[in-house]
């Protein structure tokens, strides 16, 4: 099987952002922005069409994620750590590495056995909830998300969001690096978002880093489809100064 044009080029502009240590930056050809207004989104699924929507997206997930797992094409080789996420108790943060439109699937796997009711609650580009194409796009719009946006009144619902739920016991995934960067080994430096919504909601951070060697298997990309070791590090606290 001949090598995507596409991921190569995607390729190309990661090794080129890494030499100029623009770590942060999107090399995806995303669809564009478009502004999330405070209407069009319910963080918190207070709607009875939201509840519904929710329902379907996270079984429609499911099938699509576990029927790429089934066929190889994406590959959870180990977990390792589960230990420090089990001695979290009650909300938390949780940070991981962004390489992969399945690397939230592959989180979630790993601590669906601990969750009980709880769900794994993610936070994703504003383009993701208005503007990508399904099904990917109806995941993102329904499967427990929480969209930023560049609209002031949308982030102060969003900030409330996130409050109530790491109030109640959720665990938030937020991607620190920002952009993902496709079938990327290395940890790139994080932004301060995460780390600001521990603080502020007084809750730790658990650190989550997912390892990759190639398989022997090939994607529909032509390339090695890589299997994931999930390396759950020890939580961390807020200083109290």
């Amino acid at each position: 099987m001949e090598k995507s044009l596409e991921r190569q080029k995607i390729l190309e502009k990661i090794e080129q952002y890494e030499k100029q240590g623009l770590w942060n930056e999107n090399v995806e050809d995303d669809p564009e922005t478009i502004e999330l207004l405070p209407n069009k989104v319910d963080y918190l699924n207070k709607k009875l069409s939201s509840k519904i929507l929710t329902k379907i997206a996270n079984i429609c997930a499911t099938n699509f994620f576990e029927k790429l797992i089934k066929n190889k094409q994406l590959i959870i080789e180990n977990v390792v750590g589960i230990e420090n996420f089990l001695s979290v108790k009650g909300g938390a943060i949780i940070t991981c590495n962004h390489f992969n439109a399945c690397d939230n699937y592959a989180v979630w796997r790993a601590i669906k056995p601990y969750m009980k009711k709880h769900r794994l609650y993610k936070v994703i580009r504003e383009g993701n909830f208005t503007n990508f194409p399904n099904p990917i796009g109806f995941f993102f719009r329904h499967c427990n998300t929480l969209p930023l946006s560049s609209n002031t009144e949308t982030m102060k619902n969003f900030m409330k969001a996130v409050s109530v739920l790491l109030k109640s016991g959720e665990k938030i995934l937020v991607y620190p690096e920002q952009a993902m960067w496709w079938n990327y080994k290395k940890p790139r430096p994080l932004k301060n978002g995460a780390f600001r919504f521990a603080v502020s909601n007084n809750v730790p951070i658990i650190p989550v880093f997912i390892t990759m060697q190639d398989s022997d298997v090939l994607d529909n990309n032509g390339y090695f489809v890589q299997k994931y070791t999930i390396n759950f590090l020890p939580a961390i606290y807020a200083s109290s100064n």
